[in-house]
């Protein structure tokens, strides 16, 4: 197909709520480490990683080597056989989540089925029902999961559920009380006890986060706010959920998960995108009491796929080897500073957040009165494109630049990357 019949076979046959970045579509043709083509040859450098899903380069040879092997040897059989790469990959899981005290998986084919299992595992351990989630988050595209999201844009028909409530997330940058951290002492964190005690029944199931919010916008909390929540959500008979479908697997730097920033572990960890590097997988890994609570029947036709097992297994196998959540920690404070560097040049850039090679672009107005400017922020992807870079968008009012390129990019990336950017807040 031509790139016009591409672009109109999708606006006749596709769902038109499958939207795309960009006034004219982009066609994608082929993809090499941190490079993407257009239809037309172009080469791109690609700094948004499939939303946070390239983990470890566009198509690996190491991991797409040993996902043939697989393939050739055997596809599918369901959960209701045993076979080796989904016991490896478990057993490894097991071996790296905090403290070693998650090690029960569950695997399923997104993010969204992972949260779900979650929320089914948090209700049968506790005997409740209720959740509390936080203002701004993004937990899926399913019924419960987009209950659960705190943004209204992508709660689509009729996404509400009884049950779950809303805390306040630690937006720094647009404190829903007016304060300043630290002088704040965590007013958001602690109002989670007062949100128990009025909105809820007072024994909740559970606390589902994303230590730093993804469709958000990078909504990254000060150190010592899930500590505070853990601990009043555990008090009043609930479990954490860390929600790391974009912060894990060594994307926020130094750790294999995000939580672990924070000092908390939690009870449940979900997760996928950057565990496939492109291969759908969802994770839902739990402490064995939490998991044994899960009692009846329940299968996964494809959940924990041999294919997609073996590509995770081999994703986390070179993540560990090349040592790169090491150098998504070194990378990525380069990569802060040239973010720095472009807020003194350009005062459409109001906030610059994030970890690791996990980080955002916040652009207003104005900075005294931080009016957010999505049309601003609208230019500048689409000048970003004509400069040949692929970054991604998001933040409730849609006025965050995100940028997550993959793991094992270097100093040079940047340098490039750094580059272009600046030449598209020229041109926008």
């Amino acid at each position: 197909m031509t790139k016009e019949e591409i672009i109109l076979a999708s606006q006749e046959y596709l769902f038109p709520a499958v939207f795309h970045y960009y006034r004219e579509p982009l066609v994608i043709a082929r993809a090499k480490d941190q490079h993407v083509w257009d239809a037309d040859g172009n080469q791109y450098l690609d700094f948004f990683g499939g939303i946070v899903t390239i983990s470890v380069g566009h198509s690996n040879e190491r991991v797409n080597r040993r996902l043939h092997e697989q393939i050739d040897r055997l596809q599918h059989v369901s959960t209701l056989f045993a076979t080796e790469p989904v016991a490896a990959l478990a057993k490894k899981i097991a071996s790296i989540t905090p403290d070693g005290r998650l090690t029960k998986s569950f695997f399923t084919n997104s993010g969204s089925e992972a949260n779900e299992t979650a929320i089914l595992a948090a209700r049968c351990y506790t005997g409740s029902s209720e959740i509390i989630a936080l203002r701004h988050s993004y937990h899926g595209r399913s019924a419960l999961t987009m209950a659960l999201t705190g943004q209204s844009p992508w709660k689509i028909g009729g996404a509400l559920q009884p049950g779950v409530v809303f805390a306040h997330n630690a937006y720094c940058y647009r404190c829903p009380f007016g304060l300043g951290y630290p002088s704040c002492d965590l007013r958001c964190a602690r109002d989670v006890e007062e949100l128990i005690r009025t909105t809820t029944s007072g024994r909740i199931a559970g606390f589902i986060a994303e230590p730093v919010q993804g469709v958000g916008g990078f909504v990254t909390p000060p150190r010592e706010y899930f500590a505070i929540v853990a601990g009043i959500v555990r008090n009043h008979g609930g479990i954490f959920i860390s929600d790391e479908v974009q912060t894990g697997w060594g994307r926020t730097g130094g750790k294999w998960f995000g939580i672990e920033h924070w000092g908390v572990v939690p009870d449940v960890i979900t997760s996928a995108k950057g565990l496939g590097n492109g291969t759908p997988i969802g994770l839902t890994v739990a402490r064995p009491e939490v998991a044994a609570s899960v009692q009846g029947l329940t299968i996964s036709t494809f959940g924990g796929n041999p294919v997609s097992a073996t590509a995770a297994k081999a994703v986390i196998d070179f993540i560990e080897e090349e040592g790169l959540a090491a150098n998504a920690a070194e990378t990525g404070a380069y990569l802060r500073e040239k973010l720095l560097e472009l807020q003194e040049r350009h005062p459409l850039i109001g906030d610059v957040r994030g970890m690791g090679l996990m980080q955002a672009l916040e652009l207003v107005e104005d900075r005294q009165t931080k009016t957010p400017a999505p049309e601003a922020t609208a230019q500048i992807m689409e000048a970003a494109r004509e400069n040949r870079l692929l970054v991604g968008k998001g933040g409730l009012y849609g006025n965050v630049l995100r940028i997550t390129p993959p793991l094992n990019i270097s100093r040079n990336d940047i340098d490039e990357f750094a580059g272009l950017l600046e030449a598209s807040f020229k041109g926008a």
